[in-house]
């Protein structure tokens, strides 16, 4: 899996301002706590597997050109390690959700099927925008018709729409801006 890919494959979603510490922000989610906090190495193999989930339950028509088991090594090499990686935690320790920032690109947020929904998502967008206020930029295929609308509600704006020619399932895709507002 590269990067692109994880980015093409958009979001399954429905996010407080944290450092870079880890500390996070914790609000009612439902009828528990969640905590927006950095990733860790130890939370590898958990994004990976809320990945994989929301991944199967948002584009079934889409295929995956990675095994379960690549996808997971990307995170423990790749994913965690090299980019801006943020989890969803719940109270009992379950990592709900997954977001990735590279530069200003919003490359990965993935909620567990069953978070969908419980504004889990609405704070992750809320923190990618805090930490990149310049303007964030991402990819989903155009098959997602529910990120595409989740975005569009969180103030993005299609800028370019593929064949999928660039990116490794070979699906259409669409490439989404936000700026913020000039004062």
């Amino acid at each position: 899996m590269n990067r692109e890919a994880a980015a093409r494959a958009g979001a399954d979603v429905d996010a407080g301002p944290s450092d870079d510490a880890g500390a996070g922000v914790s609000t009612d989610a439902g009828a528990e706590a969640v905590v927006l906090r950095r990733a860790r190495a130890v939370d590898a193999r958990a994004a990976a597997d809320v990945w994989l989930r929301s991944f199967a339950a948002a584009l079934p028509t889409v295929v995956r050109p990675r095994s379960d088991s690549e996808v997971r090594a990307y995170f423990r090499h790749v994913v965690v390690e090299r980019y801006e990686t943020w989890v969803a935690q719940e109270d009992d320790g379950a990592v709900a959700g997954v977001m990735v920032l590279e530069g200003e690109e919003l490359s990965q947020l993935y909620l567990a099927p069953e978070r969908r929904g419980c504004g889990i998502g609405d704070r992750f967008v809320a923190l990618a925008k805090e930490r990149r206020a310049d303007g964030l930029s991402l990819w989903t295929f155009q098959v997602n018709a529910p990120a595409r609308r989740f975005y569009e509600r969180h103030g993005f704006r299609a800028v370019e729409w593929t064949d999928g020619d660039r990116n490794e399932e070979r699906e259409p895709d669409v490439r989404y801006e936000w700026r913020p507002r000039s004062a």
